[in-house]
Parts: structure tokens; C-alpha cells; sequence
């Protein structure tokens, strides 16, 4: 059944603030633990947020260029395109850098900081 009477940009914008503060806080605290508490694992997951998000910033940077159709950029179907499309790349970002290694920031970022917090 479709969604009627809103925006669903609304819905990905709410979702999307609430994700990504919920990410952001995640990766605070872990990086607040480095020099304490910290595992290697947990730094290692930190460094690998970060190099997703970096990745999907690279990702949405292209999606730019691409040119819309005139017809597309106000319709319903283009609002909800955008709303799953940002999902999408969120997900190509974090597989990137599961399965193929990523662009070896998180590896950099890793290591960097083991050596400058003693782990």
C-alpha cells in the first residue's frame, strides 16, 4: 500500500539524522575508549565506519554527476528513488570495504593509531 499525503523525503531524512547520529555517537565512543579500555577489534571496527562513510561521500560525490531527466526531478517516483537510492549506496560503501578491502584507509588509520596509543 503507497504512502499518501506526505513527502517521503521526510521519512528518509528523519531515518537517515537518526542513523547517522547513531553511527556517529558508536564511533565516538569507541574512539573515546582508544588509551583505555579499547580492543584491537573494536578500533578496527571504528577505522572500517569510518572508511564506509568515506567511501559513500566518494560514491555520492559521482551520483552527482550523473544528469537527471527534466520529467524526473519533481515526480513521486523521484523522491522515492532518491530515498532508497541513498540506502543503496550506504550499502555499496559498506561492501566495498567488507569484501574487497576498501581503498585501505581503515588499515592506515588502524595501525596509526595503535602506534600513537600504544596498543
Amino acid at each position: 500500500m503507497p504512502i499518501t499525503g506526505t513527502d517521503p523525503s521526510s521519512y528518509y531524512t528523519d531515518y537517515y539524522t537518526n542513523a547517522t547520529n547513531a553511527s556517529s555517537n558508536a564511533l565516538e565512543n569507541t574512539l573515546g575508549k582508544v588509551g583505555q579500555q579499547a580492543t584491537e577489534e573494536e578500533l578496527m571496527k571504528a577505522c572500517k565506519e569510518f572508511e564506509a562513510y568515506f567511501v559513500e561521500q566518494i560514491y555520492k560525490g559521482m551520483e552527482k554527476t550523473i544528469m537527471k531527466a527534466d520529467d524526473e526531478e519533481n515526480s513521486t517516483a523521484s523522491q522515492y528513488k532518491e530515498f532508497f537510492g541513498e540506502m543503496q549506496t550506504q550499502e555499496y560503501a559498506k561492501a566495498t570495504v567488507e569484501q574487497s578491502g576498501g581503498v585501505g584507509l581503515a588499515q592506515q588509520l588502524y595501525e596509526q593509531m595503535k602506534r600513537n596509543y600504544g596498543l
